[in-house]
């Protein structure tokens, strides 16, 4: 063995000479970190602007403007609108849809209306929601994939011990650190993940309330409306 048991201890010389087993375990673990991350920050700027987007659009529609114009404004932009817009849209087209059929009671008008935006809302949520169960399967399970690392590692590190006719600490060193390494790498792809997951679920949680408020909300108005002026 090395007597250099600074250069036998570096992480670079610890990954490259780990054994097959643990390298796999921290090539995923690397892996899983990274998409981690990617996701993390995609999430990061698509809530932020959700944020921003819904807050304009409430600012526009609680401002007392036309309920037409503003329809025709979120249709022309449809590709730029933000959830809540999409689901103003949704309940709005029906809403008029179901105007122009004769016969209908004001209930089931209403309840059109509010299936079509709970459709468009689960639509919206589930884009609000996208990887954030990957982000939740990383932060679950990554530290068990590095502790499995770290089990093989130091089962490998004691077995080599079986030829040797003096066990020393130098001996079995660097064998049960490639192992830590592998919880380490484990721990750093999960706390990221569950401190990204959380936060992100507690964002969308608030901005989910506030859609189901503005849902409840329009629907009031709309039925204020076909009361003052019947179809």
């Amino acid at each position: 063995m090395n007597p250099d048991l600074s250069h036998d201890l570096s992480l670079l010389h610890l990954v490259l000479n780990a054994s097959l087993p643990v390298q796999l375990v921290m090539l995923l673990l690397l892996g899983a970190s990274l998409m981690s991350w990617w996701f993390i920050f995609i999430k990061l700027f698509a809530l932020k602007r959700a944020l921003r987007v819904t807050d304009r659009f409430e600012r526009e529609f609680w401002g007392g403007g036309d309920i037409n114009a503003m329809y025709e404004r979120v249709a022309a932009e449809r590709e730029s609108a933000g959830e809540m817009e999409h689901i103003f849209e949704a309940g709005f087209r029906e809403f008029m849809k179901l105007r122009q059929q004769s016969g209908l009671s004001l209930n089931v008008i209403i309840d059109g209306t509010r299936r079509a935006m709970r459709a468009a809302y689960q639509r919206q949520l589930d884009g609000l929601e996208s990887h954030l169960s990957f982000l939740a399967t990383v932060g679950s399970v990554s530290p068990y994939v590095g502790l499995f690392g770290t089990v093989w590692g130091i089962m490998i590190a004691f077995m080599g011990l079986s030829s040797v006719a003096q066990a020393t600490l130098a001996q079995v060193a660097p064998g049960i650190a490639e192992a830590l390494i592998a919880t380490a790498m484990g721990l750093f792809a999960a706390i990221p993940a569950v401190v990204g997951y959380n936060r992100y679920t507690h964002d969308i949680d608030r901005l989910a309330n506030r859609m189901e408020s503005f849902m409840e909300e329009f629907s009031n108005i709309l039925q204020r409306q076909v009361t003052a002026k019947p179809a």
